[in-house]
């Protein structure tokens, strides 16, 4: 490969621009019957070559007629005309010498015995042209109809038929190919046969959403089998790709690692655009020119595949189908992904980017107070679920390292959102009450949950930051639940409380306890690793109770500063093997068929703000909770008690 002479480390505005620029140039002709053509973009001027209509016409129903006969006619003095000098016409109807057509409703027969036959009155004085379609009224032969560069639309498409087009010139919608790589991942087929996968193997699911955002884009995509990770095998692929398709995304392989080809083979096959993009996911993001193709090489992580797929892939898919894109802008992302609308809402929590790199937020929204909310979810570019569950994106520019909290920002929404009507719960974590999402939805309401422990959730209700949160808080010194800490986050505000169940919270460890553990001794008897909850979480003030009482200092429990954020984000990495126990609630140890040993019988209990009983999704939650279906759902879950 040559010294490099290519962008790296490019800011994303330069990554689309550079790749538009290359390929603006390459969108193909095809002329096709306009029924076919909706939505591309025409490659030419469209001339009629005929004239629409092409013979005078009736527009209304009535009588062809001279309209000279009628002159004086009024509905007092009514012209007679016998049936030589009229003929009748339906609507469209030739109206072959006559000059205009009278309405039949300024007309009527005439009955009187005056010697005419066949006759009629008219009652309106007539002028040349009145009531006629000249001919190429609509379209005139020859005149233009349609220019280079509009899209093809039903209305343009039945003009073209009427006007003699049976092909309409366009540029066709690019061909892409997409080709996963890489020896850690397996088809569905085999993921989803039930067989034992073996650890460092996953799901390869990037095509998957490839070929559902390129079908909802209106563009067509092929892939590939799965390639291993062997250059020889990639670049052959790629020199069949590139004489078949009009674009080639290769995936994976764009880093530096041992098994990462992709910077090489394309150096050697074609010429490099840049490599490398400023932003946050994606930044391995690649693209070359082989034999006059667009290479792109997409990161395998699954974000940051979506967002090379919205930021690069989509703008280099309509220059090619012969639209233009202002790349500048944001305005062709917010199209990528599907955006219904934007939104304008305040942080509410402090986030840092990294310097100079444009960092893709995917955010919740919710309304509290009169104030719209969001918040970010999940970052990691291998976190697939914070896409699916997010209301929209934030595009943190380049040039911001900090936003404190309460920054203003702009949701790209990716879904229809309205955050009035929309209950936000900030709290401790349960599952059994993450059910109620269902419940409340299935009247059209929305309950929204972000679970941040005990604590936090009575300080941002206190914050004016939630409708409602939860708590299961021990306090050791009373060895009460909850109300010295509703207390102080009140501060003298009525808060209403309802405990909704008692649940049992225990360790739980690996199936069969094969490490024999009984007691919180066990636990820092030493070769034990633990997985400890968030600080703030009631599981973990529970943990510290039972510690302190014990007299087992926190430092002698390995683990102890291992966090995790749910009980079943805990009880799956005592699953997994990379932890032997933690303390959490019998519903996730039964969950993943864990051994339990309960410690605690705490409640768990629902604090209120001011707001929740006249917000409109209140009433829906407290039906769910009462409602036999959830509670029977709870009970079977197993560790709980109304």
């Amino acid at each position: 490969m040559d010294m490099v002479t290519y962008p790296q480390h490019c800011s994303l505005k330069d990554a689309a621009r550079i790749l538009t620029e290359a390929f603006a140039a390459s969108a193909g002709r095809a002329a096709i019957p306009p029924g076919d053509a909706l939505g591309l973009i025409l490659a030419e001027d469209v001339i009629s070559l005929r004239n629409v209509p092409h013979y005078a016409a009736s527009a209304v129903d009535g009588y062809a007629l001279m309209s000279d006969l009628t002159a004086g006619a009024t509905p007092a003095t009514p012209v007679v005309l016998d049936g030589g000098n009229f003929a009748w016409v339906n609507t469209g109807a030739p109206v072959g010498d006559a000059d205009s057509v009278a309405m039949v409703e300024d007309t009527s027969v005439d009955d009187e015995s005056n010697g005419a036959k066949n006759a009629i009155k008219i009652y309106k004085s007539m002028v040349q042209g009145e009531n006629v379609r000249a001919v190429g009224e609509d379209v005139m032969k020859g005149a233009l109809i349609a220019c280079l560069g509009e899209t093809v639309t039903p209305a343009l498409a039945s003009l073209f038929l009427c006007a003699g087009i049976g092909k309409a010139p366009v540029v066709p919608r690019p061909k892409t190919i997409f080709i996963p790589t890489g020896n850690e991942i397996i088809t569905p087929e085999r993921w989803l046969g039930g067989e034992r996968v073996e650890a460092g193997l996953v799901v390869e699911s990037n095509s998957a959403y490839a070929a559902a955002i390129f079908k909802k884009w209106g563009y067509e995509l092929t892939v590939s089998p799965i390639l291993p990770d062997d250059p020889d095998t990639i670049r052959d692929a790629l020199r069949r790709a590139v004489r078949d398709y009009d674009v080639v995304l290769l995936s994976a392989g764009s880093a530096k690692g041992k098994r990462d080809h992709s910077a090489e083979i394309f150096g050697e096959l074609g010429r490099i655009l840049f490599r490398y993009v400023r932003m946050k996911p994606g930044r391995p993001a690649m693209a070359a020119d082989i034999e006059g193709r667009p290479v792109v090489c997409i990161p395998g992580f699954p974000m940051s595949c979506a967002v090379t797929l919205w930021s690069l892939v989509y703008p280099l898919l309509k220059v090619m189908s012969g639209e233009r894109v202002e790349v500048s802008g944001s305005g062709y992302v917010a199209e990528a992904i599907g955006s219904t609308g934007a939104l304008e809402a305040e942080l509410m929590t402090n986030h840092s980017s990294p310097s100079g790199i444009g960092e893709w937020l995917r955010v919740k929204c919710a309304s509290v107070g009169g104030r719209t909310l969001c918040w970010p979810l999940s970052s990691g570019a291998s976190v697939l679920r914070a896409l699916s569950e997010s209301d929209g994106i934030v595009v943190v520019p380049e040039e911001s390292l900090e936003m404190p909290k309460g920054s203003g920002v702009t949701v790209m929404l990716s879904r229809r959102v309205n955050p009035a009507e929309r209950l936000l719960f900030q709290g401790s974590d349960d599952p059994a009450f993450g059910l109620l999402v269902s419940f409340v939805a299935r009247h059209g309401a929305e309950l929204v949950i972000r679970a941040v422990g005990s604590m936090a959730g009575l300080a941002a209700l206190g914050r004016g930051e939630a409708h409602l949160a939860a708590a299961h808080l021990l306090d050791p010194a009373s060895g009460e639940y909850n109300t010295c800490f509703i207390e102080q986050f009140a501060r003298g505000r009525n808060w209403r409380r309802m405990r909704i169940f008692n649940r049992e919270q225990g360790i739980i460890t690996q199936s069969g306890n094969p490490k024999n553990i009984r007691s919180f001794d066990d636990l820092a008897s030493g070769g034990v690793m633990f997985e400890n909850r968030q600080p703030g979480a009631g599981t973990r003030v529970l943990l510290d109770y039972m510690l302190g009482e014990k007299k087992i200092p926190p430092s002698n429990l390995p683990g102890y500063d291992r966090i995790s954020i749910t009980h079943l984000e805990a009880a799956n990495k005592v699953a997994s093997g990379t932890a032997d126990a933690t303390l959490g609630i019998k519903a996730a140890a039964d969950a993943l068929g864990l051994h339990f040993i309960p410690v605690a019988n705490e409640p768990y209990e629902l604090v209120f703000s001011e707001e929740f009983d006249g917000h409109p999704a209140a009433k829906y939650l407290s039906d769910a909770i009462d409602s036999p279906e959830w509670r029977g759902a709870v009970r079977s879950m197993g560790g709980y008690k109304f």
